[in-house]
């Protein structure tokens, strides 16, 4: 039985739900790992995590499908992903196969939270892990844990994605050499200010530009960017600062192979967005799938998409269309893209 839920009316924020998945790193190895009813995480007031930020994360997100089935999409890039992150701040990767295991126990132990199909709401899955023992020296812990919540949330959008307004954000990033390629918490804490500064000037969100130079696009706080040009090209930014966002990489295969479209990943410079080279803008990542941008500020001067600001552009429709309904079931997925649970 589906929990008595207004499903339609949900907001993107955090609701309890019944179960969750802990495991624990100690002596070089993680324990079995348990499915559990308690919500609280109790650690040592020097724990890793709350001296030195060393933790990271992932999203991704269970649907029902048309046919009644509960399944995610893509986990093992999820799974691959954290296992890269973990890598580069000196935390034991969490196994691939335990990743996946973990995912489908926690989600099929809160299967009463999955939301209907139809209902526009989703189960939003947020495996993360942190340094858990005590840490006073600047060194890596000793101890982690390895979590994984679920959250029933709605649609990002209500009634339909209206394109954005976006500005060139005077903040950094990422560093050159630094962490943006992962999905670590430290390269959100410190986006934090600039989305707020964005909000407060009455933009949706900010674009950052590559930090060396300041004349290329590179993504926003919490998405990756994807522009059409003038011939309905799909044309994606591409730096070694950016988050290989899942989502992205899916739209790159639904264009070529559901669409026909010509990708392309390559640098992709401020002035071609104010020469008017790209038709559509959106920027894509788990939540929204694909949020319209129409208008992006760059110190007051403007450039606007000819996709405009009343609905999304054609051909990123086109790709919204195709990829959430490979995710929902409605259209036959590539092999190895939905997990059932």
């Amino acid at each position: 039985m589906a929990k008595d839920v207004d499903w339609s009316n949900l907001g993107f924020d955090y609701v309890k739900t019944d179960k969750r998945y802990v495991s624990n790193y100690k002596d070089g190895k993680w324990d079995d790992g348990v499915i559990t009813e308690d919500d609280k995480v109790v650690i040592s007031e020097c724990a890793g995590v709350l001296q030195y930020a060393q933790t990271v994360f992932e999203g991704l997100k269970a649907y029902t499908t048309e046919d009644g089935r509960i399944v995610t999409f893509r986990p093992d890039l999820n799974a691959e992903r954290m296992i890269d992150s973990a890598s580069r701040l000196e935390m034991p990767p969490f196994p691939k196969e335990r990743f996946l295991d973990a995912v489908k126990q926690v989600v099929a132990a809160n299967r009463e939270w999955v939301p209907p199909y139809g209902s526009g709401a989703t189960l939003y899955i947020r495996p993360y892990m942190f340094g858990s023992n005590p840490v006073i020296g600047v060194k890596p812990a000793e101890e982690y844990q390895f979590r994984i919540f679920v959250t029933p949330v709605g649609p990002y959008f209500k009634g339909g994605a209206k394109p954005i307004t976006v500005k060139i954000s005077d903040f950094d990033r990422a560093a050159p050499h630094g962490t943006g390629h992962i999905k670590a918490g430290l390269n959100y804490a410190m986006s934090l200010h600039a989305i707020v500064t964005a909000h407060n000037e009455g933009f949706a969100e900010n674009i950052y530009l590559d930090p060396a130079t300041r004349t290329k696009i590179e993504e926003t706080g919490g998405a990756n960017i994807i522009f059409i040009d003038g011939d309905g090209n799909v044309v994606i930014p591409k730096s070694n600062s950016i988050l290989p966002s899942i989502t992205r990489r899916s739209l790159m295969v639904v264009a070529e192979k559901y669409l026909g479209l010509k990708v392309t990943q390559r640098e992709v410079l401020l002035s071609e967005a104010e020469n008017g080279d790209f038709k559509e803008c959106g920027l894509c990542g788990t939540a929204a799938v694909i949020s319209p941008v129409g208008k992006i500020v760059d110190h007051g001067k403007e450039y606007a998409f000819a996709s405009g600001m009343d609905q999304m552009g054609p051909t990123l429709q086109k790709l919204y269309d195709t990829l959430t309904g490979i995710q929902m079931g409605r259209l036959e997925a590539p092999e190895g893209w939905i997990y059932e649970i």
